[in-house]
């Protein structure tokens, strides 16, 4: 029998606001493997937090009468976003964008809504009049529908 993916999200929804976080992704594979991801609405997951989740887990779901492997992890910072509380945390912050047709950008995530993202960024392009391209700053709205996959800018200084 397999572990009920809907049963471990209903459980655990409580417990997740109550330390201020928020679930990301749970995964169940046929053999009974279990990944959580969270997110902290404010600041990073922490160790604490993972253990948290994994004592939780063990206490509501009994290993004798379910078999299971599980997995507690932060949703990463390598990883696309997923869910809107990723978008609503990363407003100030810069994402990598990959676009529909291909096109990549680099901007500051300025607002999220569950149907568009509003991003600014600078752009070196030919201004008219001017023999050099110049860096030109856009604030842009785009559409979800238009938009691959989210991930935060990690810059390395």
């Amino acid at each position: 029998m397999d572990m009920n993916k809907n049963a471990i999200i209903e459980a655990l929804e409580p417990v997740l606001e109550e330390m201020g976080c928020f679930l990301v992704e749970v995964t169940v594979t046929s053999g009974n493997e279990i990944e959580i991801a969270i997110e902290k609405t404010e600041g990073v997951v922490e160790m604490e937090d993972c253990v948290r989740i994994d004592h939780f887990i063990h206490e509501t779901f009994n290993q004798d009468e379910e078999d299971y492997a599980l997995t507690v992890t932060s949703a990463g910072l390598d990883r696309p976003f997923k869910v809107f509380g990723q978008y609503r945390k990363a407003i100030g912050s810069k994402v990598t964008l990959s676009l529909k047709g291909g096109k990549r950008l680099v901007a500051t995530l300025e607002a999220a809504t569950e149907e568009a993202l509003t991003v600014t960024y600078t752009a070196r392009e030919a201004v008219e009049g001017k023999k050099k391209k110049e860096m030109v700053a856009h604030e842009e709205t785009i559409p979800m529908t238009e938009i691959n996959s989210v991930i935060p800018y990690i810059e390395f200084k």
